[in-house]
């Protein structure tokens, strides 16, 4: 199937690792031109890399080692490259843990970059997009938006936010023609999945080694893979969706509707 995605420009935050990484595979697999960013440089080599090493053009990758928690940062990020086609919001790690174990300034520095960054980033090339009068922007948001878990209360907060952020620009972006959509993921595999699994073990099982055994009675008695929400963002983007706005997908693989498991 042809997505006609040859040669877009593709703007993707926290694209070094995880579900950033596998979505900057998709579109280059689709002929797409991405630029990456992350706050660590040595993970952005290392995803140079990882996309080289399967076969992509080292000429179609650009990265950019920058810390989006920091408005300038982001202002800075648009005045390098604000020419993009497709913007992806993916940059975030929010800890878990419940009200009393995320301090404020944990609270406020996570949120800088998740909640922040995505309407610093949005503001700057939704602008952009709607003078060319196209453009998609898709936010990476995550699953605790609608099934908020008091363990997780911070990034449930954060998140329910997003998903409300993401219906209001998209319902509204379409009119200039632009498309602004989410998704929402379930626990995804991924390094830093595997931290908050561990601590979670720890508290319910008293063993970090034991993280595993949390994911048996996920769907499919499996976490998502990154490889399958990185396809759904790429096909969202594409001109085959030319409809798609205002709206946040959920990839849980129908957990928030099945009977839970004894």
């Amino acid at each position: 199937m042809n997505l006609n995605l040859q040669n877009k420009t593709v703007l993707i935050t926290g694209g070094s690792k995880g579900i950033g990484l596998s979505i900057a595979e998709s579109f280059l697999a689709e002929g797409a031109r991405i630029i990456i960013t992350s706050r660590d440089s040595e993970n952005l080599k290392k995803a140079i890399n990882h996309l080289t090493d399967k076969g992509f053009k080292a000429d179609q990758i650009k990265t950019v080692a920058l810390d989006l928690s920091l408005s300038d940062a982001c202002s800075s990020l648009h005045k390098q490259y604000p020419d993009v086609d497709i913007l992806i919001n993916n940059a975030g790690a929010i800890p878990g843990g419940n009200i009393f174990e995320i301090d404020e300034e944990k609270w406020r520095s996570s949120w800088e970059l998740k909640v922040f960054g995505y309407i610093n980033l949005t503001r700057h090339y939704l602008k952009s997009m709607q003078g060319k009068k196209k453009g998609v922007i898709c936010n990476i948001i995550g699953m605790a938006g609608i099934a908020p878990r008091y363990e997780y209360i911070c990034g449930a907060a954060a998140n329910s936010a997003l998903i409300s952020f993401t219906q209001a620009i998209g319902g509204a972006s379409v009119r200039s023609g632009v498309r602004v959509f989410g998704i929402n993921p379930s626990p995804t595999k991924s390094d830093r999945m595997e931290v908050m699994l561990k601590k979670t073990a720890t508290d319910k099982l008293g063993d970090p080694n034991r993280w595993m055994e949390l994911t048996t009675t996920l769907p499919f008695g499996r976490m998502a893979e990154p490889y399958e929400i990185a396809n759904l963002a790429v096909f969202g983007c594409s001109d085959l969706c030319g409809y798609l706005s205002g709206t946040v997908i959920n990839v849980d693989g129908g957990q928030n509707f099945s009977t839970p498991q004894k």
